[in-house]
């Protein structure tokens, strides 16, 4: 058995040459099935059927998600879970599955996490990341001249704030919180690469109040929301 975790962008307009090849050479692919109505899902079997390979959906199991008190844990708890269905199909089919991991393998997915603990062979193809397109959507470079970027969730915001962090990439941004930032810059996306697609950018005070709007039609088109911004003191 083998497995190739390819990263697939936002959707099949960000395949690669490299992940298009690494898809072909698969003989299934297995994906998480949240929903019958599962937009993601729907998504990575219009990529993998662009090649010519199906898609096993493999029903994702239950996640606390409502900040519970121990989040590493329920973390665990549900990859444990998703590396015993995973691994109850791979004995069953064989041969090589490919993972398609929405963005870049590399940044805040579970992915090659849950592969290791399979204990299967596995190569990582690369996709283009979230962080990548909002920069090439707002047309700016995510750090100043010689200056670094600090990437974190959304979650770790005000902590890392306090901490002295002045320029933040946030990710898994299920709630914002931007007390007391209200003249930072923000650049913000949802969806990014897809029809469902909506930016915001500016003086936070004078946009926040559009940032949930936004979110609200980003998920009502899709059916699903993933959003990224970039926060920045002011100089």
């Amino acid at each position: 058995m083998r497995i190739r975790v390819v990263g697939v962008g936002m959707g099949p307009q960000h395949v690669t040459a490299e992940a298009a090849e690494a898809i072909r050479s698969c003989d299934y692919v297995i994906a998480a099935s949240k929903n019958d109505a599962d937009g993601l899902l729907a998504v990575r079997r219009s990529i993998a059927a662009s090649y010519g390979v199906e898609v096993v959906a493999v029903p994702d199991p239950p996640r606390e998600r409502d900040d519970p008190a121990d989040y590493p844990g329920a973390v665990r708890d549900w990859h444990a879970a998703r590396v015993a269905a995973y691994d109850t199909v791979l004995r069953e089919r064989g041969g090589t599955a490919g993972f398609l991991v929405w963005g870049d393998p590399s940044t805040y997915d579970s992915t090659i996490r849950i592969v290791e603990s399979l204990g299967i062979d596995f190569d990582v193809v690369p996709g283009i990341s979230a962080p990548q397109l909002l920069a090439a959507r707002h047309r700016i470079v995510l750090h100043g001249v010689g200056q670094p970027v600090h990437v974190t969730t959304a979650r770790r915001l005000q902590d890392d704030v306090a901490a002295g962090q002045t320029n933040l990439v946030v990710m898994l941004s299920r709630t914002l919180d931007l007390t007391g930032l209200d003249d930072w810059s923000i650049w913000w996306g949802a969806n990014l690469g897809t029809d469902s697609e909506e930016l915001l950018a500016g003086r936070i005070a004078d946009v926040v109040d559009s940032l949930e709007p936004a979110r609200e039609r980003a998920r009502d088109a899709a059916g699903w929301v993933m959003d990224v911004c970039l926060l920045r003191a002011p100089a």
